[in-house]
């Protein structure tokens, strides 16, 4: 299983540090909900590569310029929220991949090079295109309705169930492991283990972790700064009193 942790609002190059010297396989920008401007980004993504760790930025929209900016920062997966079609993916595709594939525009000359131009350029294109990661992240019921076509789009790489959205679109607000919640996500996971394509999640806590590991579950994106910083302030607090 990999497991990545989450950046809310703290998003400084010494918190990427962190994160890779404590054991994450990789690390998510939630990017959706909070605002973050393009130089901490760009100096974040920078630190994370330097320490070995993969970025997966999500995005508010089907934006080209965004996504294109945030693959030349350096980030090499991109998380679509509401995915909800072939559609969906088949644009996704578009902007993250090169001709002919895609439509992306070269720009090798940023942090997705490590500020290096490449010495073989047709190489370099190559791999990049093998190098970035196309993650639908399904929460709605359309997105559910949608899942085997959305699974079975060309080039989709990872699924994620975004499981607080599903359990609300599922009409259990908050309870991630209701059966009317896990039985249709335990379906999607069935469409993706048979399609090849990985499925991650959060997990309400350990033993649902431990459950979805045994499923077939292959990432977790686990807790963000603020929560893990809150855990530890309450641990330390109980700790001394």
């Amino acid at each position: 299983i990999l497991l990545g942790g989450m950046v809310t609002e703290y998003l400084r190059p010494s918190l990427a540090k962190i994160y890779a010297r404590g054991g994450f396989d990789f690390v998510f920008i939630e990017k959706e909900h909070m605002f973050f401007d393009g130089a901490e980004i760009t100096d974040f993504v920078l630190a994370a590569r330097d320490n070995g760790l993969p970025v997966i930025s999500k995005i508010g929209e089907l934006n080209r310029p965004e996504i294109a900016r945030l693959l030349e920062a350096g980030v090499t997966v991109i998380q679509l929220p509401r995915s909800e079609s072939r559609q969906d993916i088949e644009t996704l595709v578009d902007y993250m991949k090169f001709p002919p594939v895609g439509t992306r525009a070269g720009a090798p000359c940023f942090g997705n090079v490590d500020y290096v131009w490449p010495d073989d350029d047709a190489k370099w294109l190559k791999k990049a295109d093998q190098s970035t990661v196309i993650l639908a992240h399904i929460e709605t019921a359309k997105g559910y309705e949608n899942a085997e076509e959305i699974v079975t789009a060309p080039h989709l790489d990872m699924v994620y169930v975004g499981p607080y959205d599903f359990s609300i679109a599922m009409g259990h607000p908050g309870d991630w492991d209701h059966p009317q919640v896990r039985k249709p996500m335990n379906e999607i996971l069935d469409l993706c283990l048979k399609h090849g394509v990985a499925f991650g999640t959060t997990p309400s806590g350990p033993k649902a972790g431990a459950d979805w590991i045994k499923r077939g579950c292959r990432f977790f994106e686990l807790d963000g700064e603020q929560g893990m910083i809150s855990a530890g302030v309450a641990e330390a607090v109980a700790t001394y009193h």
